[in-house]
């Protein structure tokens, strides 16, 4: 994973984290696969393929949380297998970290566990590299202790994301200017462009989102620096199992990524 990483990330594009929400089942996600690393390849974009084994996070109980650990992640490691690209998943807690490191080249730690030195900890012990989600309600300046964990725990394979800020009781911003200051922790930083767009805690107990907004997330990511974008996508949002209200359709992701390199293009020429 270390060289297959590096060598995608110093491509001189931003590379791209995605992939649906949950993993829902072999047949949908080697479709989804298949779609993102035919875009990926033509416009050179470097892909890590994103998909969560489990969804810890639900708001009520009878929510979608997984097809079962092992089915899940056994799928993910065929995607890589069958692709040829790093995959990456999120884990819960300090003794999945083992877990699913066994199967994927990422370790992402959810926004809300971002603090949690166990989890750091452990996720930084298997080698891999870990993608730490900032939570929603730390400034940017924050994430140098989650940097720190993990570095002095001897593994210097660190990145960190974006997700944007809590506002209020039902709404998030991003606040473009952590970019570059979590840029200065020398580590790779990515913009979260789809749970950036959530709205949690609805009454009906599922969580609303903006993906029309996706876009212009990504614009403004894309033009102050970020590294990497992370875009949940999904051919057929309103029926995914796990937050359709801020997936992007994958039939745009073409498009956008298309602008999304002009614009870098465009950046790395100033």
């Amino acid at each position: 994973m270390k060289s297959l990483f590096k060598e995608k990330y110093n491509s001189g594009n931003f590379f791209l984290m995605a992939g649906p929400c949950a993993i829902e089942g072999e047949e949908i996600v080697m479709q989804i696969a298949e779609r993102i690393i035919a875009i990926t390849e033509k416009l050179n974009i470097p892909l890590v393929f994103k998909g969560s084994y489990r969804k810890a996070n639900r708001t009520r109980l009878d929510s979608f949380t997984g097809i079962g650990d092992e089915k899940a992640l056994k799928i993910l490691a065929k995607v890589r297998d069958t692709f040829g690209v790093p995959v990456v998943t999120d884990i819960h807690a300090a003794n999945e970290a083992e877990m699913a490191a066994a199967y994927v080249d990422v370790l992402q730690i959810p926004a809300f566990l971002c603090r949690q030195t166990d989890i750091l900890v452990a996720a930084a012990n298997t080698g891999k590299y870990v993608n730490v989600k900032k939570g929603q309600f730390l400034a940017p300046e924050s994430m140098q202790f989650a940097v720190d964990k993990i570095q002095q725990s001897g593994n210097e394979n660190v990145i960190l994301t974006d997700r944007g800020t809590t506002f209020g009781y039902q709404d998030l911003v991003v606040d473009y200017r952590g970019i570059p200051i979590m840029k200065n922790m020398q580590v790779p930083v990515v913009m979260d462009c789809t749970h950036s767009l959530q709205q949690p805690n609805q009454t009906s107990g599922v969580t609303g989102g903006n993906p029309e907004m996706i876009e212009t997330i990504a614009r403004a990511a894309i033009a102050v620096g970020a590294d990497g974008l992370f875009i949940e996508t999904h051919p057929d949002p309103k029926n995914a199992k796990s937050d359709g209200a801020n997936m992007l359709h994958l039939d745009k992701l073409q498009g956008l990524l298309t602008k999304m390199c002009v614009i870098r293009e465009a950046i790395m020429k100033l």
